[in-house]
């Protein structure tokens, strides 16, 4: 066995060791007793995939000797120990989530099924740390922060379309105009200028959103392989993720066992409940995702363009920065709606960006204007 190899399966048992003992504290500082067994249950499997990597080491001639926990892990313990449990599972839920790929690379640990295990770890962690204290509290908070989080996401998208149109365009516009062009060219460039943006955010919408649907379709792929492969190991992830929710060990267990009766149940289940994915919408329509981003940034680009059509010279500046300012702060009022901010303040402070951005535009036309011009 080579010295890198060797340092690989060091490095592994190093990480299940602190993840162990730091589980193992946890559970034993843990006031509530079915999140309590839910982190001695996780500390058992660590302690299983150490023992895993142990052999390999022992197998390849290797003395191990004695290994304690590292630093981070006794530290984080003992902020557990002394401030609460609560304080110290968002970190060690980024650790994990950062870490679950850890194994995906390594065949024999594949091969145990130990990477699997570690992204169900991340999983189980950030169901708890998002929020416990009794199945039907952590359950109807949780969905109804769902439902206002889809209709704020809705919101928030587009209010930034509808800016992104309205401050870009503005601020292309008053650059050209700041370059002295005729009305005509800057009427062009406007128009020119909308349907580029327009047409770049749409593909990048696009993309966002296929790539989107790909992944979890690949995940859900997955996890229907898992099923038929691992039916066990997906029980006991769906039983940890029960309990950290709120169920007794026995009511988890017996909720995830009839859930896996049902092959297409599991799947869309395990998909809702580990990778928070519906299996119907698989985050929506790439091309409505598309269109909607598409004509939300025409709604904003279009306002500075309209006066030069009605208009020419200093007035369809002026024209335009007049409507614009109007529906930078209509924009900035919008906001409240997702801040709570007040209208005055958050429609102003708009206003003001979108001013100074379109006065440094201006500026530099102006600059390139003269310079070009002799």
């Amino acid at each position: 066995m080579t010295r890198s190899e060797v340092a690989r399966l060091r490095a592994n048992l190093q990480d299940e060791i602190d993840s162990a003992s730091l589980y193992a504290r946890l559970a034993e500082h843990e006031p509530d007793p079915r999140l309590a067994e839910v982190y001695r249950r996780m500390a058992a499997i660590e302690r299983r995939h150490a023992e895993f990597w142990t052999e390999k080491l022992r197998a390849a001639g290797v003395e191990v000797g004695s290994c304690k926990p590292g630093w981070r892990s006794r530290v984080l313990a003992w902020l557990g120990a002394r401030l609460g449990t609560h304080l110290v599972v968002p970190t060690l839920e980024e650790m994990e989530h950062a870490a679950k790929g850890r194994y995906d690379g390594e065949p024999d640990a594949r091969g145990a099924g130990m990477a699997r295990e570690e992204r169900s770890h991340a999983r189980v962690l950030r169901v708890i740390a998002g929020g416990t204290g009794g199945l039907q509290g952590s359950m109807v908070a949780r969905m109804e922060g769902r439902h206002r989080g889809m209709a704020g996401n809705a919101l928030r998208a587009a209010v930034l379309g509808v800016n992104d149109g309205l401050v870009s365009n503005l601020s292309l516009v008053m650059g050209v105009a700041g370059a002295q062009l005729s009305s005509p060219a800057i009427l062009v460039t406007g128009l020119a200028g909308l349907l580029a943006g327009a047409g770049s955010m749409a593909l990048g919408e696009w993309l966002s959103v296929q790539s989107s649907r790909e992944l979890y379709e690949r995940q859900i792929d997955v996890e229907a392989r898992e099923i038929e492969e691992r039916p066990e190991e997906e029980a006991e992830e769906l039983s940890l993720i029960y309990q950290a929710k709120g169920l007794s060990a026995d009511e988890a267990e017996k909720l995830a066992g009839r859930l896996l009766a049902d092959k297409n149940t599991a799947l869309d289940t395990l998909a809702r409940e580990e990778l928070g994915i519906d299996p119907g919408e698989l985050g929506g329509s790439a091309w409505q995702a598309a269109a909607a981003s598409f004509v939300l940034f025409i709604l904003g680009a279009i306002v500075p363009v309209l006066p030069f059509l009605f208009a020419s010279g200093y007035a369809a500046v002026t024209a335009s920065l007049a409507v614009s300012s109007v529906g930078l702060f209509a924009i900035g009022a919008a906001i409240t709606l997702l801040t709570g901010r007040s209208v005055l303040w958050s429609g102003t402070r708009q206003l003001l960006f979108g001013l100074v951005a379109s006065a440094f535009t201006f500026g530099v036309g102006r600059l390139l204007g003269v310079s070009l011009g002799g």
